[in-house]
């Protein structure tokens, strides 16, 4: 399927601001199999000002010049993160970029890399908790119980910010092709009421206890902004948006 059935959130590959000291990306399109189809999905990442004034950034999209320079007008990269297994493509082309980086490895990341014929190296692995680098400013958990991912998920304090990759997948039918309508609906991702994709969420059977006690301590954490890799993020009523989001698990 051609990467014009669904619309870009212009403009791409530029920094936008969220709060103080956090920034998201918008970039291209990438196409992932949904339900033995190719699907276009738009593509997000988070850029954190840490409090000693390195920066941490979150699934890195495609990296231009122009958005390179807005970068490194902010501060020091430091840290490369994959959340999940899916997300790491660009990673490589990034530490080339800025070796000075820690590229941070998910659950399961290297060996999708190495099945996917893909050349990436980890530095480091992401735990349950927040390494020393950043445990002044983010907190960090595993959400567990998926038997294909477990996803690395992040909330930055400062800004009550849950910062997410594929847990909630959130697509605005209004910005995508009439024929991907159905596919979305079925997969349960279509704004309003977005979630994880119903393939992913079949994973969870037998294990959603795992998962629930993940997803209560990330609503202890309270978080006012949700920000999704694909689709429309929350950018209030975070904690109700997430509750909404995970009805699955009751």
């Amino acid at each position: 399927m051609s990467n014009d059935a669904i619309a870009l959130y212009e403009p791409i590959n530029l920094l936008k601001q969220v709060d103080e000291d956090i920034w998201i990306v918008d970039g291209s399109i990438v196409q992932m199999a949904m339900y033995g189809a190719k699907v276009p999905f738009p593509t997000r990442m988070t850029i954190v000002r840490l409090s000693n004034g390195d920066l941490w950034c979150h699934s890195p999209t495609e990296l231009t010049p122009e958005l390179k320079a807005q970068i490194d007008s902010l501060g020091s990269l430091r840290h490369l993160i994959s959340p999940n297994k899916i997300h790491y493509a660009y990673i490589s082309a990034w530490a080339s970029a800025y070796p000075e980086a820690v590229a941070w490895a998910s659950p399961g990341v290297r060996d999708r890399a190495a099945q996917q014929k893909i050349a990436v190296d980890f530095d480091a692995d992401l735990e349950d908790e927040a390494p020393r680098e950043w445990v002044a400013d983010l907190d960090q958990l595993i959400f567990r119980g998926g038997r294909f991912m477990e996803e690395v998920v992040f909330f930055h304090r400062k800004s009550a910010t849950l910062i997410l990759a594929d847990l909630i997948e959130n697509f605005e039918l209004n910005k995508v092709s009439q024929q991907l309508h159905w596919l979305l609906k079925l997969g349960g991702v279509a704004d309003p009421d977005g979630k994880l994709p119903l393939d992913l969420r079949m994973t969870f059977l037998g294990k959603k206890e795992q998962a629930r006690s993940c997803l209560q301590r990330i609503l202890q954490w309270n978080p006012e902004k949700v920000i999704l890799s694909h689709g429309r993020w929350y950018e209030n009523n975070g904690t109700a948006e997430l509750r909404r989001a995970f009805r699955w698990l009751e």
